[in-house]
């Protein structure tokens, strides 16, 4: 058997230098950004654990997940992306979550010309609205509260019960105004230079 002789072999082009982006190119620091992002999240566990206590109390899993990671994240915001790797989910769980959390006015969407994608953002003062606009709510929820415990004549269980939650949700229309007051002057104490 006589060996079989191999090609000559060509040789092979000489790989070129990749050649970086110049600073004004489009798209240049919102590379640099979510490189410095991938870098290190902080805040995660503590995120993960405010998370599954907020889901405890009924909140919705994937929503507070994201929430908690806005609240965690740089000035700028996240991108859906972002939010989906730092997670560990998939765009259809952010996209699900985000949309939930602009439903209820938690989160907004930021758009900048530069760039690409979407940011999303918390919403300034996002517990202080939701709870100022909730008075109105809590008195008229104790009214509803309060005729569900009337149609009970003879049930004095229902009746008690009703009757306990409807004067806890007065109480809360009643205090929420003092509390936001109060919550007024504190932050206006701990932002005094």
């Amino acid at each position: 058997m006589t060996p079989t002789a191999r090609p000559p072999q060509t040789p092979r082009p000489k790989a070129r230098a990749q050649k970086t982006p110049a600073a004004d190119a489009p798209g240049t620091e919102e590379r640099r950004r979510e490189a410095r992002q991938d870098e290190e999240h902080l805040g995660i566990e503590a995120a993960e654990e405010a998370a599954a206590m907020i889901a405890g109390v009924g909140f919705p899993r994937m929503p507070g997940r994201v929430m908690m990671a806005l609240i965690a994240a740089p000035a700028e915001g996240y991108t859906a992306a972002d939010l989906a790797t730092r997670l560990g989910v998939s765009a259809a769980a952010v996209s699900g979550a985000v949309r939930y959390l602009q439903t209820i006015q938690v989160v907004r969407r930021v758009s900048r010309p530069e760039e690409r994608r979407d940011r999303y953002v918390i919403v300034p003062d996002t517990w202080y609205g939701l709870m100022t606009n909730n008075g109105p709510i809590y008195e008229r929820l104790a009214a509803h509260i309060e005729a569900i415990g009337l149609a009970h004549d003879d049930d004095h269980a229902a009746r008690d019960r009703a009757d306990e939650m409807a004067e806890f949700f007065r109480f809360m229309a009643r205090r929420m105004p003092q509390l936001i007051d109060e919550w007024e002057a504190h932050r206006a104490e701990r932002t005094a230079p």
